[in-house]
């Protein structure tokens, strides 16, 4: 399922590579990616021979070859098992580990620090002396930080109290303590398709059945297939991303949300709503919408929102919260307990100073992503004149349709080039979206500019269907 369409398909006139080549590069890039988990157990050869329409001869060779690169160990009684080489441990082998040194990171979305983060930080240590006869052990987080979150939730409309929030170590974890709080083995869990890679596997890990409503960058949110999928599943949980969608950038209209709201009521769905992009709006027509919760009341729906600084302050502030009422924030303080004890005093502290200025830090990095998006946006639209590059108003970054199903081909041929990129099918369930490509606009433009140039030589080399066979050497910076 997660194969999809792997035949070579270029952009442009050339000679495909052997079939068992073209197979065993998108093995590859799933193993990278992490969409096959190491360790797994692949498909027998006949199996898959028969699966995929092609020869037991293919399938054997693109093993050979999986294992003559390293990608593969055949254990006796166990068939063939997915592993990474051995390049050592500066080496950087899959999206979301540190890359090689020369490796351009282009895989995430994320902004710089900012240097204010310094300055709290300092600020913060003064104020710790006063929190010394504290446990430390505190799965809620500190009081006067979940007044201020609280306090940034009433301003925008929803009241609420400190009580109706927890401090987490950011949002991922905040999904997934949620999931395997509220879910038991085999509820069905709805999410985006194209959705945020992390949480579907937070939700899969918790043991969710997954059904999917479609997003894209023109219509947004298929009404059609909310209005089927509620009723028809009744699911447990619904994660979704309402306010500058990752990837597609989308945000959800008042009258939808409405809707929305009263079908999870019809069904008993706890909505989930990531906002970690909610306040990144930059565009001239960007909205800043209510939070969903507002209206969960009257349409008598459960709502948890999650919220982190990971995105608009900084990744290493490992720092997020819940909001949701009193008796779930409590259910999920004991279950919090079985994994971790409770949030850093000093990191906290350094939060609730940010806090302070937190407006001001909001307006600045809009300004950034502004430029960044015009700088990226008219950079594709001048090198890749085929590619449709979306209209944003907020987020970080571009869902780009390369008008070929050839993600995963333009993606493993960056690597070969030293640029890590999200391929389509990363942000699906089913191998879906080959013919998209996740790009970051909130890079500096001394990172987007050398990406974009080993983007382009990546795109010329998929048109001429150049067959990629790298060197021991190539391998050892790329992966």
């Amino acid at each position: 399922m997660l194969l999809g369409e792997w035949r070579p398909r270029g952009a442009g006139s050339g000679t495909p590579p052997p079939l068992y080549e073209a197979l065993a590069d998108r093995i590859r890039l799933l193993i990278l990616d992490g969409r096959i988990v190491l360790g797994t157990r692949l498909p027998a050869e006949r199996e898959l021979a028969q699966h995929e329409g092609v020869s037991r001869t293919t399938v054997a060779g693109a093993y050979a070859r999986l294992r003559e690169l390293g990608y593969l160990r055949s254990l006796r009684g166990s068939g063939s098992v997915a592993r990474l080489p051995a390049f050592g441990a500066e080496a950087a082998p899959t999206i979301g580990e540190r890359p090689a040194p020369g490796i351009l990171d282009f895989s995430k979305a994320t902004l710089p620090a900012i240097p204010l983060v310094a300055e709290a930080a300092r600020e913060a240590a003064e104020l710790l002396p006063a929190h010394l006869h504290l446990t430390g052990f505190d799965p809620l987080g500190l009081d006067e930080l979940r007044q201020a979150i609280a306090d940034r939730y009433t301003a925008r409309g929803l009241p609420t109290e400190t009580d109706e929030i927890m401090v987490t170590l950011g949002a991922q974890h905040a999904i997934a303590l949620v999931a395997r709080t509220l879910l038991s083995r085999g509820d069905r869990a709805l999410v985006e398709a194209p959705s945020y890679p992390h949480a579907v596997e937070a939700l899969l890990t918790a043991g969710a059945r997954l059904v999917t409503v479609p997003v894209t960058t023109d219509e947004g949110w298929d009404q059609d297939a909310i209005d089927q999928v509620f009723p028809r599943t009744a699911p447990a949980l619904a994660y979704l991303m309402t306010d500058f969608h990752n990837p597609t950038g989308r945000t959800m209209g008042a009258e939808q949300r409405d809707r929305l709201l009263r079908l999870a009521a019809t069904t008993g769905t706890v909505v989930i709503v990531d906002e970690t992009m909610a306040e990144l709006g930059f565009g001239p027509s960007a909205e800043l919408l209510p939070p969903l919760a507002v209206g969960a009341a009257a349409a008598g729906a459960d709502i948890v929102t999650l919220g982190s600084v990971g995105k608009s302050i900084w990744g290493g502030m490992r720092l997020g919260w819940i909001r949701a009422d009193r008796e779930l924030i409590a259910r999920f303080g004991v279950a919090r307990l079985a994994g971790d004890l409770g949030s850093p005093v000093l990191e906290q502290l350094v939060l609730l100073r940010l806090l302070d200025h937190y407006d001001r830090v909001l307006d600045a990095r809009r300004e950034q992503l502004r430029a960044g998006h015009a700088l990226l946006a008219a950079e594709l639209t001048r090198r890749f004149p085929t590619w449709r590059v979306p209209e944003v108003q907020g987020g970080l970054s571009l869902w780009v349709n390369l008008g070929e199903p050839v993600s995963s081909q333009l993606a493993l041929a960056a690597r070969a080039r030293g640029l890590l990129v999200g391929a389509g099918p990363r942000f699906g369930l089913d191998g879906s979206f080959e013919r998209f490509l996740r790009l970051p606009f909130c890079h500096p433009a001394a990172i987007t500019l050398p990406a974009v140039d080993l983007l382009e030589e990546a795109w010329a080399a998929v048109a001429r269907q150049e067959a990629f066979a790298p060197t021991d050497e190539t391998l050892a910076a790329v992966v």
